[in-house]
C-alpha cells in the first residue's frame, strides 16, 4: 500500500463525512468554519519519521557457541534454518537476564522489544527443564491492552512451533485475559503453562477473587522468575499505583524467597533532557513500579547505525539535491546505490537521525515542514519538492528486489503518523457580523475583550444558530452566561434559568416564528371556545424576546433575540421540532455530528477501500471495520 495515497484518501474521506453534519445558515459563521476546515485543522499535517537502522549484535547461533543461550533456545529463535540476528539492545538485555537482573528497555517502535524479555524467559525455562526440574509457571508478563497479548502470543509460539523440540522441552505459552472459556480456565490451572500472559485487571483478580481456579493459577507461580510490564510508559498517575501495588502482591505470593528478575519496556518513557538525565528517570519510575532498585545502568537504549554511507554528511549531498529531484526515479535502485544517493542521504540526516557524538533518532516532523526544508536546501520549489520526495519514500521503503536487488528489506521505511480528531464545539458572539470563531471554549473573544463566548449550534433543519446559554439575575440585572449543552435544564427551574438565545428574523420574510400565536408550531396550540391559545403544558417553554449586549447583559441595546427557557422545543427559523425524547445535544448539531464509533467505522472502511477491500452490500462498513480489527 502506498502510504502517501492512503492518507490522501483516509482524510479526503473523513473530511467529507464529518462537514456533512452540519448545516449552518449565518454567512460569517460558515465562511470562517470552512475556512478552518480549509486549514485542515481537525486533521492536521501528517507527521514524517523514517525508520533508523539497529546496530547488529550476535545472532543466536553464536550465543549459543558462547554459553549465553542454551542449544535448545538457539532452535527456538529461527527463521526456518536461519539463526535469529539479534539487535545490539537485544543483546544487552540477555546478558543482564544471565547475570540476574532486572533491567528496562527504552528503544522505539518497531525495535523487537519483545525479543527483549521473551528470549531471556525461554532461555531460563529450557535450561530448567533440561535440569530436571518439574514444569510451573515462570514469567508473568503483564500487558495493559488485551490485543498486544493477543498479538505476542501468536509470535512467540510461531518461534516455538516450529523448532522441534521434544514436548518436554517445548515451552508452554498461555493466556488468561478473561477473554477465556471456563474450560481454558480450568486447562491453564490444571496444567501450568512455563509463560503466562495477562493484562494488569486480570492479574488483579488473579490475586484477589476468592476464586478456586484463579487460587490453583497463582499457586502454579509458586517461586516466579519474571515479572514483566510491557509498554511500562502507560502505568503512570492512579493506574501506576495500582500497578506498583500490584507488582508488590505478585512478589509477595509468588515469590516470597527469592526476588524475581523484573523487565520493563517501553518506547515513550522520558524524551526531554540529557541521556543521563533521561536515563535516570526511566530508572526512578521503573524502581517504583517494580519495588527494586533499578539504576541507570539497567536501562537499556537503542544502538543505532547509518544506513547511507556514513562518510557522507549533509553538506556533501546539499549541491546534487537539485539534479535528483527534477531526474526521473531510476527503475533500479538497490541499497548499494542508496548508500550515496543524495537524497537518501539528505532524509537520512535531516530527517532521521541527529549525527552527532552518537547517532540518535530525530522527533516526528510534519510533512510539509519536511518540504519546506527540502526546498531550502536543494533551491527546488515546494511543489516538485512534495512529489518528487513522497514517490522517492514511497520506492526506498519496498523490498530491495521491487527495487531491481535481491534483498527481502526496504532500505529505509518511514511512518507517517496522521492524528484526526472530530471538530468538536464552536463559540462565538452575540455581536454584529462577522464574528470570531473559536474552538476552544473561554470566556470571552481575545480579540475583543469584554464580548462574551456562547457554544453555538444550529438547527438540523436548517441550520439556524443555536446559544446554549443560562439566564442569571445577579446586583446588576439579568444577564446571560454560557452553558454546557450536557447540563440539561430541568422542567421545574427555579432561580437560575437555562435555556438558548437565537437571533431574531432580522427581516428575513423566511423567519417563521414573530411571538405571535398563528406563528406557533401546531402542536403548540389548542382552540378553546372559538379562541386559540398556547396549551398550558407548553407556557413555561414560551420564547422570550430580549435584547443582548455583547458581554451577556440584557438591556435596551444589543442582539435581538429569541431567549428558549428550558429544553429546546423548537426551531424559530423552520419551526422544526425535534422529538421531545432526544438528547440535548443530539436535538442541535455541533460542527461534526459524528460518535466516535462512526468515525472509526468510517476511517477503517476507507483504509480497507484503499487496501483494495471491495464493497460488499451484504456485509456493512462497521462489519467490515470489525473483521478489519480483528485480524
Amino acid at each position: 500500500m502506498k502510504a502517501f495515497e492512503f492518507e490522501h484518501r483516509l482524510i479526503d474521506s473523513y473530511a467529507r463525512f464529518s462537514r456533512s453534519f452540519s448545516k449552518i445558515r449565518s454567512e460569517d459563521l460558515d465562511s470562517a468554519i470552512k475556512r478552518e476546515y480549509d486549514k485542515r485543522r481537525f486533521w492536521p499535517d501528517a507527521l514524517l519519521s523514517l525508520n533508523p537502522r539497529y546496530l547488529k549484535g550476535p545472532a543466536v547461533d553464536e550465543l549459543v557457541a558462547s554459553g549465553d543461550l542454551d542449544e535448545a533456545t538457539g532452535k527456538i529463535f529461527r527463521f526456518g534454518s536461519n539463526p535469529l540476528q539479534f539487535h545490539r539492545h537485544q543483546a544487552q538485555s540477555i546478558a543482564k537476564a544471565r547475570a540476574g537482573q532486572s533491567y528496562v528497555v527504552t528503544t522505539g517502535t518497531g525495535s523487537g522489544k519483545s525479543m527483549c524479555f521473551f528470549v531471556p524467559v525461554v532461555d531460563a525455562i529450557v535450561r530448567a527443564r533440561k535440569a530436571g526440574k518439574l514444569r510451573k509457571t515462570s514469567a508473568i508478563i503483564v500487558y495493559p491492552m488485551n490485543a498486544l497479548a493477543n498479538s505476542q502470543i501468536k509470535e512467540i509460539d510461531k518461534f516455538i512451533s516450529q523448532s522441534d523440540l521434544p514436548n518436554d522441552l517445548r515451552p508452554i505459552v498461555r493466556r488468561y485475559t478473561g477473554q477465556e472459556s471456563q474450560e481454558e480456565r480450568q486447562r491453564i490451572a490444571s496444567n501450568p503453562p512455563d509463560i503466562l500472559l495477562t493484562n494488569f485487571m486480570m492479574a488483579e483478580l488473579l490475586l484477589t477473587r476468592q476464586d478456586e481456579l484463579d487460587t490453583k493459577v497463582i499457586e502454579n507461580a509458586k517461586g516466579l522468575n519474571f515479572i514483566v510490564l510491557d509498554e511500562l510508559h502507560t502505568y503512570r498517575g492512579r493506574q501506576g499505583a495500582d500497578v506498583a501495588i500490584l507488582v508488590r502482591r505478585l512478589r509477595n505470593r509468588c515469590a516470597p524467597d527469592k526476588a524475581p528478575i523484573c523487565i520493563g519496556t517501553s518506547a515513550t518513557m522520558a524524551s526531554e533532557g540529557s541521556d543521563v538525565g533521561r536515563a535516570k528517570a526511566v530508572a526512578d519510575v521503573a524502581s517504583r513500579l517494580f519495588g527494586t532498585a533499578i539504576g541507570t545502568e539497567s536501562v537499556i537504549d537503542e544502538s543505532l547505525q547509518r544506513a547511507t554511507d556514513d562518510r557522507l554528511k549533509l553538506g556533501d549531498v546539499k549541491p546534487k539535491l537539485d539534479a535528483v529531484l527534477n531526474a526521473p526515479i531510476p527503475d533500479v535502485l538497490t541499497d548499494e546505490a542508496l548508500k550515496q544517493h543524495p537524497l537518501a542521504v539528505w532524509a537520512e540526516l535531516a530527517i532521521g537521525l541527529d549525527d552527532a557524538q552518537e547517532l540518535k533518532r530525530k522527533k516526528p516532523i510534519p510533512f510539509e515542514a519536511a518540504i519546506e526544508l527540502l526546498s531550502k536546501d536543494s533551491g527546488v520549489g515546494p511543489k516538485t519538492c512534495r512529489s518528487a520526495f513522497e514517490t522517492f519514500l514511497t520506492r526506498i521503503s519496498l523490498p530491495e528486489k521491487e527495487r531491481g536487488g535481491t534483498g527481502d528489506g526496504a532500505f529505509l521505511a518511514f511512518k507517517l503518523h496522521q492524528f484526526i480528531s472530530g471538530a468538536g464545539e464552536v463559540f462565538t458572539t452575540l455581536t454584529e457580523k462577522p464574528r470570531n470563531v473559536l474552538f476552544e471554549g473561554q470566556l470571552e473573544d481575545p480579540s475583543a475583550p469584554g464580548h462574551r463566548l456562547y457554544p453555538t449550534r444550529f438547527c438540523r433543519e436548517c441550520g439556524h444558530e443555536v446559544h446554549v446559554v443560562t439566564k442569571v439575575e445577579d446586583a446588576d440585572g439579568t444577564r446571560f452566561i454560557p452553558r454546557d449543552i450536557d447540563d440539561a435544564p430541568l422542567d421545574d427551574q427555579e432561580g437560575d434559568k437555562a435555556g438558548y438565545l437565537t437571533p431574531t428574523d432580522d427581516g428575513d420574510p423566511e423567519y417563521a416564528f414573530t411571538g405571535d400565536i398563528e406563528s406557533y408550531p401546531e402542536d403548540w396550540r389548542e382552540e378553546r371556545g372559538g379562541i386559540e391559545r398556547l396549551r398550558a403544558n407548553r407556557k413555561p417553554r414560551v420564547p422570550q424576546m430580549v435584547t443582548v449586549a455583547p458581554d451577556g447583559r440584557y438591556g435596551s441595546t444589543g442582539k435581538s433575540c429569541w431567549f428558549i427557557p428550558g429544553k429546546f422545543g423548537f426551531c424559530p427559523y423552520c419551526l422544526n421540532q425535534p422529538h421531545p425524547g432526544m438528547r440535548e445535544r443530539t436535538k442541535l448539531a455541533g460542527l461534526s455530528g459524528e460518535g466516535r464509533s462512526s468515525a472509526t467505522t468510517l476511517l477503517v472502511s476507507a483504509a480497507l477501500g484503499s487496501a483494495g477491500w471491495p464493497e460488499d452490500p451484504r456485509h456493512p462498513a462497521s462489519t467490515r471495520a470489525q473483521h478489519c480489527l480483528v485480524a
